[in-house]
């Protein structure tokens, strides 16, 4: 073989070489392609299911912040106050306490209209004699002011009440009992409590 033979033929193989590696780096190519392009859509497909639960337990959340709100009492006529049954079972209505805006929970159970100290501060009632409260869980040592105003649905009564009870209860920060209930008659309609003033029927208005 002549020198041009064997220079020729050097030429062919690295042609050949060449034509080998040009295969190989498409086939890789065509291989690894569709597998970015895969794992782009996977990605993509995850974080879209990543804001779709998001928002969906966002409008969860929303829904029962807004079921549990406590539902309004209503004047349904002079003098006849109806206050709907909460989602927990209790009922609650919207007051004040020595002018101060509160919400209580009504308890026919309770003898004493009740706030925490931290709202008799607010509510500026300072003075009171020693009492104890006798609970479920013990003896608490509070304090009982007199004549303090105490107002629902426009009906005000100067009544005594107790200080010093925390309410355990999110939906409500005062405990509306029998020194103010006794005025008035109360009765059971199905999911609803109904106060009726005992005399002057514009009371509640």
């Amino acid at each position: 073989m002549g020198m041009q033979d064997r220079d020729w033929y050097r030429e062919l193989m690295k042609e050949r070489e060449l034509e080998k590696t040009r295969a190989k780096f498409a086939g890789y190519t065509q291989a690894t392609a569709p597998t970015r392009m895969n794992r782009k859509r996977g990605q993509t497909s995850l974080i879209g299911m990543i804001i779709f639960w998001t928002a969906v337990m966002g409008l969860l959340y929303w829904g029962m912040k807004h079921y549990q709100q406590v539902k309004p009492a209503q004047i349904i006529q002079a003098g006849v106050m109806s206050i709907p049954r909460s989602t927990d079972g209790h009922f609650y209505v919207k007051g004040a306490v020595n002018g101060v805006s509160t919400t209580f929970m009504v308890d026919t159970g309770a003898s004493l209209v009740t706030v925490s100290e931290s709202f008799a501060r607010k509510a500026n009632i300072h003075l009171g004699i020693p009492i104890t409260f006798h609970t479920a869980n013990g003896n608490v040592p509070g304090r009982l002011a007199d004549r303090v105003p105490v107002s629902i649905g426009g009906d005000s009564q100067p009544i005594s009440i107790g200080i010093g009870l925390n309410m355990e209860n999110d939906e409500a920060e005062s405990l509306l009992g029998q020194s103010f209930l006794s005025k008035f008659d109360v009765s059971m309609e199905k999911d609803k409590m109904v106060l009726r003033t005992r005399g002057n029927p514009t009371d509640f208005h």
